[in-house]
This record gives structure tokens, sequence and C-alpha cells, in this order.
């Protein structure tokens, strides 16, 4: 049986989160997991274990403090912040995961900021 959904959106978010999932599982490099609220964007490195190695956000102090943003500008500091916290533990390759989310706009900033700063994906 199929699940029903409340709308058409909600079911392609879900099938295309499913889709990329899927192909980020079956790696065996720690993945860069990001997840877009209309507000704030987060980024965590994932093991292939599962374990959380790495998490950083819009509020994080390392990324706020540095003071107020919003949209891009904001998305380049987290993978900027990302890449710097995985040189710090020696990880420099990294499955992208976008977890549904279009690529582009915020999330395509954080993933260019993430290469810039030293990630291979």
């Amino acid at each position: 049986m199929k699940p029903k959904y409340r709308s058409e959106k909600i079911r392609k978010y879900n099938g295309r989160r499913t889709r990329v999932n899927k192909r980020t599982a079956r790696s065996s490099y720690p993945r860069l997991t990001v997840f877009r609220s209309a507000k704030h964007i987060y980024a965590q490195l994932i093991s292939p274990e599962g374990r959380t190695l790495i998490a950083v956000s819009t509020r994080s102090k390392q990324v706020a403090g540095e003071g107020p943003l919003r949209g891009v500008e904001a998305a380049k500091r987290v993978g900027k912040a990302v890449a710097e916290l995985a040189k710090g533990q020696q990880i420099q390759r990294v499955t992208f995961n976008r977890n549904g989310f279009l690529y582009h706009g915020r999330v395509k900033a954080l993933a260019d900021a993430a290469r810039e700063g030293g990630l291979e994906f």
C-alpha cells in the first residue's frame, strides 16, 4: 500500500530524499548531510557507522558569533566551518547528502564553500 501525502510537493521531496539516501548509504566515506529550514542551515559529518563526527549550523557559536547572516552567505560560512573542523579530524573525502533538497541556492553554496575549504566530494 502506498503512503498518502498531503501534497505533491511533499511526495516529490520524500522521493528525492529516499533516492539520495540510498546512494549515500552505500559509501564507505563519512557523509556530509545538509538540512535546510526556513531560517537556518545545518550540516553534519556522519561516519559510515552512523555516529555524528561534526555538527555545524548557523546557530552554532563559531558561525553566529561573526554577526547575523541569512541565506547564501550564512550557508557559505557553515560550509567553511565544516571543512575546517573536518581538516582538524584528518577527513578529506566525504559523500554529499543533500537530504532531498534541490541542489541550488543555499545547499549549493554550502557545498561549494566546503569544497573550497578542502573537502573532496
